[in-house]
């Protein structure tokens, strides 16, 4: 019996099934830097909800905290990690974590409206928007410059932006919410 169990926290796998979904709902997105068995060396304390100077972290259904890009972007400054006092978190040589941008449909430019919010907000220039004949400029993700710091999510206003894990195997496999992301992601 893991932890979690063993202190009676909740198992979001279990709760899924329980509700009588097909599919369990993704765990949500961790901390930056959370290290592969972040969820069983946290102790859901709180002491990086506080210290995260961009206040972007929040306490989740399981008491463990979660990123909520929809309040604002990571500046990568590692407030978290230096607040906590448990090892739940991969040392800074670590990538902070692997993630991607993916725009869906509900995409105000992949809807004939002009609109670069996500490439205007992006400090990376990750998001291009290549221009069309008689049709607003599309966007186009750079993977490979793409910090994953989620500035984009907030600043779109059609909501269609999202910060998904890019190894769904990976111990960074959670969706930062967005709604109609179907879309796969620009080759910039």
């Amino acid at each position: 019996m893991g932890r979690r169990a063993a202190e009676g926290m909740p198992d979001p796998a279990r709760r899924a099934f329980l509700r009588g979904r097909a599919r369990p709902e993704p765990a949500p997105l961790r901390p930056p830097w959370a290290a592969e068995d972040f969820e069983t060396a946290c102790t859901g304390c709180g002491d990086c909800l506080s210290a995260c100077p961009e206040a972007i972290l929040v306490r989740g259904a399981g008491g463990l905290p979660e990123v909520d890009f929809a309040r604002g972007e990571c500046s990568f400054c590692r407030a978290c990690v230096e607040a906590c006092s448990e090892p739940a978190f991969a040392p800074e040589a670590d990538p902070p974590w692997h993630l991607e941008v993916r725009i869906g449909e509900d995409c105000l430019a992949r809807r004939g409206v002009l609109c670069q919010s996500c490439g205007d907000s992006c400090p990376e220039a990750a998001i291009r928007f290549a221009p069309l004949l008689g049709a607003a400029p599309q966007p186009a993700v750079d993977a490979e410059a793409c910090s994953g710091c989620g500035a984009c999510v907030s600043a779109c206003p059609a909501e269609a932006v999202a910060v998904l894990a890019a190894d769904p195997a990976s111990g960074y496999r959670h969706p930062a919410g967005t709604k109609g992301v179907a879309a796969e992601v620009g080759d910039g």
